[in-house]
């Protein structure tokens, strides 16, 4: 079944972890052996494995965090050092377009494009990129929306953990901050699509509220099945539903289980169900198969000991598929989750643009 991950932090993996994504998993992990941070010798993404998963395209990101007083997570000194960082991230994603691992996808036609030769010739097409921002930190002000348009990035979240330049996020409550209104409307101008991830509950009721361009959760699971403020309520998810956007299945473990310590929990009890339940949930509010999809987060921070236990690489994410069809999903409904739902609201919105 064809796979578009809408939430991939490909970047941040081979320049900030120094991995070379262009070897298999199992390389990588034996590269990193005796290494004592959290997720060393445990990734589950590289070029190969999302190959052997269908992986057609994923979402990828450019990530930079400025440090904050009070901000659970690290960052950078200031926002033009993100800003530098960001742009390197981006770099890394060129020179692996230039030797042929990937392509970078901007536009509807060049998306259609991809998916045709991707279906043609699975094993020498290159892996589709749609660069997206996870906070906006790197965004300078208002007028840097377009140029980091015109950079190829399609899809912007506010914040990430903590208070970026313009929003609350995770772990700090809060609503939307400095110039996040203009900024919203310079989104909104240019078309580029905002991710609701990641904001606190103020920031986005305030976000959903006072942009009127395209919405979607890259990568967010359901608080009514595990609490916390990282996930969405169902009044959340069903604003997004309402605005026609589509939701990501997260894999992180701390985001599937109720009480995941961090550092504490194994993954024993915990299997790819979970993110059925996701799905599912999700479905379910909206009464068909319409908004769902995954983002899958993998190595997002973290290796596969905070992931189900029957996950080993991202090929994995296709045992999804049939505990979707266990459950009583149709053929049809199981690929809009797999790739079309992801596919139909790029088209509306791009061909709107």
């Amino acid at each position: 079944m064809l796979l578009i991950d809408g939430h991939l932090d490909l970047a941040m993996n081979a320049i900030h972890w120094n991995r070379d994504l262009t070897l298999p998993v199992h390389a990588i992990r034996e590269r990193e052996r005796g290494m004592n941070q959290k997720g060393r010798a445990a990734g589950a993404v590289a070029f190969p494995e999302m190959r052997r998963g269908e992986v057609a395209v994923a979402m990828a990101t450019v990530i930079a965090r400025v440090a904050r007083p009070g901000n659970p997570l690290s960052g950078y000194a200031s926002a033009e050092i993100a800003w530098a960082v960001a742009q390197g991230q981006r770099a890394w994603y060129r020179i692996m377009e230039e030797r042929g691992h990937l392509r970078l996808i901007g536009d509807w036609a060049a998306l259609r494009d991809h998916l045709a030769r991707w279906n043609a010739d699975p094993e020498r097409t290159p892996l589709g990129i749609l660069l997206t921002m996870e906070g906006a930190d790197p965004v300078l002000g208002p007028e840097w929306v377009e140029r980091w348009w015109h950079e190829g990035v399609r899809v912007i979240s506010l914040s990430h953990y903590g208070v970026s330049a313009y929003a609350h996020g995770t772990a700090t409550p809060g609503g939307l901050v400095g110039r996040a209104d203009e900024v919203l409307r310079e989104m909104e101008r240019v078309g580029t699509i905002l991710d609701l991830t990641h904001l606190a509950d103020e920031a986005f009721w305030q976000a959903i509220e006072r942009f009127g361009g395209p919405v979607l959760a890259s990568h967010q699971n359901c608080r009514s099945l595990v609490p916390g403020d990282r996930q969405f309520t169902d009044e959340q998810i069903r604003a997004v539903i309402e605005r026609d956007g589509v939701l990501g299945a997260a894999l992180d473990a701390w985001m599937l289980q109720p009480n995941w310590i961090r550092g504490e929990t194994t993954n024993e009890n915990l299997t790819l169900a979970a993110v059925a339940d996701q799905i599912d949930h999700v479905c379910q509010l909206a009464g068909n198969a319409r908004h769902a999809a995954i983002g899958s987060d993998l190595d997002g921070g973290y290796g596969i000991e905070q992931t189900p236990r029957d996950l080993d690489t991202i090929a994995d994410l296709q045992k999804i598929a049939d505990l979707l069809r266990a459950r009583g999903y149709r053929e049809e409904d199981v690929a809009a989750i797999f790739h079309g739902n992801w596919l139909r609201l790029l088209e509306r919105v791009w061909t709107a643009a």
